[in-house]
Parts: C-alpha cells; sequence; structure tokens
C-alpha cells in the first residue's frame, strides 16, 4: 500500500499515512487531532544494487550504414 506524506496546517506537525491509492486525495487528520491537512508532493526513491549493465552482442549490422554492403 502507497504512502503518503502530510502536513498540518495548524501545527505545522508533518506526518505519513499509509492508505489506498484511491484514497491519496482523502481527507487526513494529523496525530494531534487537526483536520486542516495539506498533502506534500512526495519524491520516489528506489535502492538496491544492480549488477553490470548487460552487454550488447556481437555480429549482426547496427542498422545505421556502418555494415558494407
Amino acid at each position: 500500500m502507497p504512502r503518503y506524506e502530510y502536513r498540518c496546517k495548524a501545527c505545522g506537525d508533518t506526518f505519513e499515512l499509509n492508505r489506498p491509492m484511491a484514497e491519496s486525495s482523502a481527507p487526513a487528520v494529523c496525530p494531534a487531532g487537526h483536520e486542516d491537512t495539506v498533502k506534500l508532493l512526495s519524491t520516489v526513491s528506489v535502492t538496491g544494487t544492480a549488477g553490470p549493465a548487460p552487454r550488447a552482442g556481437g555480429g549482426g549490422c547496427c542498422g545505421g550504414g556502418c555494415c558494407a554492403p
């Protein structure tokens, strides 16, 4: 389930909620009970390790006119 970040206009607290995408724009109540909140624009962070890039296979024409007939 996606996690969304909100900020309370009353107390300034920033908090996160896990909720379905269909409810991402629904009103959110801050942990202190205030209802005047706004959803923040979140950035996506993908972490992990990647292996080496695959090598292009040899042979054949590249299609760019580099092959002699």
